[in-house]
């Protein structure tokens, strides 16, 4: 069954990684194999909540995007490259193929040789020299008889074309000299005398008893071939080991966790048809086909807690989205294909998840509601903000029965958790939890954190005032917002980028603004501020 990944926004909150957790949990309750994953660091406070009910934090995922693993490659379409030139050949013949990656005793890759490489060989390539293991000769000349001294044959090939006298006078034999030759004894009997490496009898002829005694006397290897000499010279070279082909295309290889992406680019740069595909261990597995780079797999995804590319997923075009489970407004995502979407105007992507269990009539486990409840608090502030609905009230209540917990001491204490800024730098705070927004084509970033005392900040106004005029300039922000909530006073005090004051004056009706201005009753993004922001922009 195809793995199913869930996940909510970058720099994830509470409520976004507590829901992919629980309706992972859900969807395994279904028989569907989900994993919750995240897409950025986790928070203090979403660190207490796990950490409280015992539960275990998701793992990272970087991206979404389609790799070369996700791709149908030809799996195990490689040989040795002390294989024979003729094996390699079969091979690529059977499969229909142009090419081979070549690989050692280990898997690991060692080159590439095409079929034009081995058909110029074999064309251009006048030498007669052997070098390539007795099994391969035996497999090359159709021998079933022979007489076997050393694994490995390295010598020069002749056909004995004169009449005996000529030969044994006229033609110098030593120990690494290969005869291919018929029912010439005394030319035969002058090669074992030597010790000559190597005899080919061709027709199948076959020796005497003495001469094979001393051929094992002398270390001479003998194989009977039933080729005749002139095949027996036309496929000889064939036994030799395909790396010993003169090769010049450039070897280019991709490895199982490239992005597609990236592979197509360098496919349309190199022009070559086949690429040899690696393991993490750079081991070769298999080859790609230039032709086969669109038969691949996607990655099958669940939104959660959000439902916009800019705050999804890196490579979400490249996923299959199977479904949005949500509380924020309709953004920009679109599907090929009809998908379930459940969207709900409550203040928790857990609320809606909670009911998604009642409606299969599935037990929530202690531990699963325990952090259900945590992502409830925290995007309600303790069911203190304007989003706090009835329904977010009553499923509360009801997860923290199921939990053991008081929702009035865990839910302090669980925003408690994460309000401290020792030792963070003013881009750690306003990465805490940021979230990018296009309106109108025009790009603004607006962050919340949370506090019991922003006297904390003041302090460090002007580091993250710098910060924020950082990232405006560097990404074409025309606003960039700090919005520092005071979950006590149920106020927001504001840092911002210089360019985002006539924003910000004309979104909440300021007519002198400052830096650490507070906004009274301000602590909902999606009611309070992305809101007065558009309308600011639009108008």
């Amino acid at each position: 069954m195809d793995k199913v990944y869930i996940f909510g926004h970058k720099n994830p909150d509470t409520d976004s990684v507590t829901s992919a957790i629980s309706l992972a949990c859900f969807k395994r309750m279904q028989g569907i194999n989900a994993e919750p994953r995240v897409l950025g660091t986790i928070n203090a406070e979403t660190e207490y909540a796990l950490n409280k009910f015992g539960v275990e934090a998701p793992k990272y995922l970087n991206d979404v995007k389609v790799k070369v693993k996700n791709v149908e490659f030809n799996k195990n379409y490689k040989i040795n490259e002390c294989a024979s030139i003729v094996d390699a050949f079969n091979f690529m013949n059977d499969q229909s193929i142009t090419g081979l990656p070549l690989v050692d005793d280990n898997s690991k890759f060692k080159g590439y040789v095409s079929l034009k490489e081995i058909a110029a060989d074999m064309i251009y390539n006048e030498s007669m020299n052997i070098n390539t293991s007795f099994d391969n000769l035996l497999k090359v000349l159709d021998a079933k008889d022979y007489f076997k001294v050393d694994d490995h044959i390295d010598g020069y090939a002749r056909t004995v074309t004169f009449d005996d006298s000529t030969f044994i006078n006229d033609v110098s034999l030593d120990k690494n000299s290969i005869l291919i030759l018929g029912d010439r004894n005394q030319i035969i009997d002058h090669a074992l005398k030597i010790g000559i490496k190597l005899i080919i009898m061709v027709n199948y002829k076959e020796l005497s008893d003495s001469q094979m005694k001393v051929a094992a006397e002398k270390g001479t290897n003998i194989i009977f071939s039933r080729k005749s000499s002139f095949e027996i010279v036309r496929v000889l070279c064939l036994a030799n080991p395909i790396k010993s082909i003169k090769r010049k295309e450039k070897c280019i290889t991709f490895s199982v966790n490239d992005y597609l992406s990236d592979v197509k680019a360098a496919i349309d740069k190199f022009k070559h048809t086949n690429y040899g595909i690696l393991n993490a261990d750079d081991v070769c597995i298999g080859m790609l086909r230039s032709m086969d780079v669109n038969k691949f797999s996607k990655k099958k995804v669940i939104l959660v807690d959000h439902n916009t590319f800019s705050q999804s997923a890196d490579g979400l075009d490249e996923a299959d989205i199977v479904e949005i489970v949500d509380h924020h407004n309709l953004g920009d995502i679109v599907t090929s294909i009809p998908i379930n979407v459940r969207s709900m105007a409550v203040g928790s992507t857990n609320t809606i998840i909670y009911h998604m269990y009642n409606e299969h009539g599935f037990d929530i486990p202690k531990d699963i509601a325990g952090i259900m409840l945590s992502g409830i608090l925290s995007d309600t502030l303790c069911l203190k903000s304007p989003t706090t609905t009835k329904i977010d009230i009553d499923v509360a209540n009801n997860l923290a029965k199921i939990a053991g917990v008081n929702i009035e001491t865990y839910g302090v204490a669980l925003l408690a958790s994460g309000v401290s800024i020792d030792g963070l730098s003013a881009s750690e705070i306003i990465m805490k939890d940021c979230k990018k927004y296009e309106i109108n084509d025009q790009k603004v970033l607006i962050a919340q954190v949370f506090t019991t005392n922003f006297e904390d900040y003041r302090p460090r106004i002007g580091d993250l005032v710098n910060e924020l005029n950082k990232k405006a300039n560097s990404d074409n922000f025309v606003l960039c917002a700090l919005f520092v909530t005071d979950f006590f006073t149920h106020n927001s005090y504001l840092i911002y980028s210089n360019n985002s004051e006539d924003i910000l004056k004309k979104a909440y009706d300021v007519e002198e603004l400052n830096q650490g201005y507070m906004l009274k009753g301000v602590v909902s993004r999606k009611k309070q501020m992305v809101p007065f922001i558009m309308e600011a922009l639009e108008g």
